[in-house]
């Protein structure tokens, strides 16, 4: 008995994942077909009104984010001393510590 329950799940979800994966393919079929046909509409509105088709293009250089997180070094990098004397910010709240021989 044990051996035809495993064999319908078994089958049973041979058959859910196949069933997933055309639908998964379908819905990228038809998608292609959507974007196909809108792009032909576009270039077809374009030859009758007489302009020139002109491809979608992606007007953000996706290096232009890194480049610019990259060259700001100011904004990221941790101020040295140096830098802290330069802007005159001096901590005027800390004090001195003596230190003590650990006791045991």
């Amino acid at each position: 008995m044990n051996e035809v329950v495993t064999t319908i799940v078994r089958w049973s979800l041979r058959l859910i994942v196949i069933a997933m994966g055309v639908v998964l393919f379908l819905s990228l079929l038809v998608a292609a077909g959507v974007l196909a046909m809108a792009w032909s509409l576009r270039a077809l509105w374009a030859r009758l009104t007489g302009r020139p088709v002109t491809p979608w293009v992606m007007r953000m250089d996706p290096r232009h984010g890194f480049s610019t997180v990259y060259r700001s070094t100011a904004r990221w990098t941790a101020h040295t001393a140096e830098q802290a004397r330069h802007r005159g910010s001096r901590p005027r709240d800390v004090t001195d510590v003596q230190p003590r021989e650990i006791r045991q």
